[in-house]
């Protein structure tokens, strides 16, 4: 199911919980692959969730997915993505409707309409993971661990008046 473009490169929100965005990256190390999957408010850029897996399938999206709403209240967000399979199956959207959540989507093969999440990988592999020569998968895993603490609440950031997501979150609210 391909929903629309409902996002169309808005990137700003005005509270908290009202615009989210997802996507999943590929980590390459010692002949190995993770998959990171994870999803980030855009009114103040935190990490909401995330999951790492050795297969990039549908189980990594739905459980980074279900990781989010355990920590907050998803009814009416718009979770934003593009048209992988994961995102486009019917267990997705069915976790979505369930969940009361709005689905939109990139136009096909266009990372553009989801520059914010591309962005944030960047600045995960520039800032932590091309840094280390990991040998192990739970190096990698705790890596993204410290990078995810750091990055929502040490990691301060120019569009946030210097300040870091959860700082930035804290104070406005």
């Amino acid at each position: 199911m391909i929903s629309d473009n409902q996002l169309n490169k808005d990137f700003q929100a005005s509270k908290t919980n009202e615009k989210w965005v997802t996507d999943i990256t590929y980590l390459n190390f010692n002949g190995q692959r993770l998959y990171l999957s994870a999803i980030k408010d855009l009114y103040n850029n935190e990490i909401i969730a995330y999951e790492i897996s050795r297969r990039n399938d549908l189980k990594l999206v739905l459980d980074t997915l279900k990781k989010a709403r355990k920590k907050q209240n998803v009814k009416g967000i718009l979770l934003h993505s593009n048209q992988g399979f994961q995102y486009t199956s019917r267990q997705y959207n069915q976790l979505l409707k369930k969940y009361q959540m709005k689905a939109s989507m990139s136009r096909k093969g266009n990372c553009w309409d989801n520059a914010c999440i591309e962005n944030f990988f960047s600045h995960f592999k520039s800032e932590c993971f091309h840094l280390y020569s990991f040998r192990k998968a739970d190096e990698v895993k705790v890596a993204v661990r410290k990078y995810m603490h750091f990055y929502n609440y040490q990691r301060f950031q120019k569009k946030l008046n210097n300040l870091s997501p959860y700082k930035y979150r804290t104070q406005v609210a």
